[in-house]
């Protein structure tokens, strides 16, 4: 039986060669539109996700505002400030709390090195700040870990841009640099990164020294705001209710004055750019989605000249006591083939398409290319595409199958 479908098929084709051919690079170029817009929209969303984690990862930021409620008395106005102490009260009292850091920051540091001069700005944290920030040292360097917070140590962790105005091709690790007219050494330098949402600046260019030594030079009294990250980012409204339960009944304020203690939640952030790239796939995929429709009209058309053109042997074959469903299934297999010929072949151009793009390493360059040098076939893009190659191939099949299958012997015998 399938080797009569597939004989009959092509020697169909072969009556058809031009307007098969049409067709099939009509489907082809339906498919190649659908993989290449799921591709680069999901490298599109990725890129877009990796980016805000370049800024924080599973973070919420805590800043000191100002009261914008009366609340037992007080009034409105005043200065709601952090301290360290509150970091550590937080830390004891909140075990779904995994990590945190005091943040001190500075404009306007000055880091010298032989004739080079120049400005970012300044930091001063603990170890849990390079999890909560990705900033992840190149190998050979360092992050400051808690001996240096402990001991105060005068150690700078820079930013991969910063290092290169400093130090050019010299490996900075081990060099002493005059920070702010004070002496430190570099441990560490950072891994380059894509960071889309900024906090004081991009990760590439600042400095970064431990709190304690911040504190110690500086003589602040107040950081400038608190990092922390949960064990688990569904525990994220729990923390932050208990979190300003706490400092709210300590500095009193209401624990509804937003103003009073503003919170930069990337959590939140994060779950956004998901949906805003599932919605982009959403949208991308219903544009190829209707272009490949449009392909599956050629299809449909290219199967109705089919059947008229072998009328008479449908007529025969009905009369010798072939039955309705063996016609219809001819034809529906026949419609099937055509979509699923034309759809790996936009499938094999288009994959060829992305892993060349992907050769290109756009991804590690500025600009548009870093979000669309990273396009990613995914596996549920190419189920959904051969589900709609199949859903078009029976639509465009059915009808003229049923047309075939309704025809009358007799009168088919005298068709020209």
């Amino acid at each position: 039986m399938w080797r009569s479908l597939f004989i009959e098929f092509f020697a169909d084709i072969g009556k058809q060669k031009l307007r098969s051919f049409l067709t099939l690079i009509a489907i082809a170029w339906g498919t190649l539109s659908v993989v290449l817009l799921l591709a680069f929209g999901r490298g599109l969303g990725t890129s877009l996700m990796e980016g805000m984690l370049g800024a924080g990862n599973q973070v919420i930021v805590i800043y000191g505002g100002q009261t914008s409620m009366n609340y037992e008395g007080l009034g409105i106005g005043r200065s709601i400030r952090f301290t360290e102490d509150d970091v550590k009260m937080l830390d004891q009292a909140i075990p779904e709390i995994q990590y945190s850091s005091p943040q001190y920051g500075r404009w306007g540091a000055t880091i010298e090195y032989g004739e080079v001069r120049t400005n970012t700005y300044m930091e001063g944290v603990n170890p849990d700040f390079q999890i909560m920030r990705t900033m992840y040292n190149v190998q050979g360097g360092r992050f400051i870990n808690e001996k240096d917070v402990d001991e105060a140590r005068r150690v700078l962790f820079l930013g991969d841009d910063i290092a290169v105005q400093v130090f050019g091709e010299e490996d900075p690790i081990g060099k002493e640099v005059m920070l702010n007219n004070t002496p430190f050494t570099v441990v560490g330098t950072m891994q380059s990164k894509m960071q889309t949402s900024m906090n004081n600046g991009p990760d590439a260019e600042r400095a970064i020294i431990p709190y304690t030594t911040f504190r110690n030079i500086y003589g602040n009294r107040n950081v400038g705001s608190i990092l922390i990250r949960p064990h688990d980012p569904s525990q994220q409204e729990l923390i932050k209710t208990k979190v300003t339960n706490l400092l709210s009944a300590k500095y009193k304020f209401d624990p509804s004055d937003e103003q009073a203690m503003p919170m930069w939640d990337f959590i939140e952030m994060e779950e956004m750019n998901q949906k805003v790239a599932t919605g982009l796939e959403i949208f991308l995929f219903t544009v190829g989605f209707f272009t490949l429709m449009i392909a599956g009209v050629g299809v449909a058309n290219i199967m109705f000249v089919v059947v008229k053109e072998r009328t008479r042997e449908i007529g025969i074959k009905l009369a010798v006591g072939a039955r309705k469903i063996h016609i219809m299934i001819q034809f529906i297999f026949e419609s099937l083939f055509i979509s699923f010929m034309g759809g790996f072949l936009g499938l094999a151009v288009s994959t060829a398409i992305v892993y060349a793009v992907l050769a290109l390493n756009l991804g590690e360059s500025e600009g548009a290319g870093q979000f669309l040098g990273k396009p990613e076939i995914s596996v549920l893009a190419v189920a959904v595409t051969i589900g709609v190659l199949a859903l078009i191939g029976l639509i465009a099949g059915i009808f003229p199958a049923m047309k075939a299958a309704k025809v009358d012997p007799v009168v088919s015998l005298r068709y020209e």
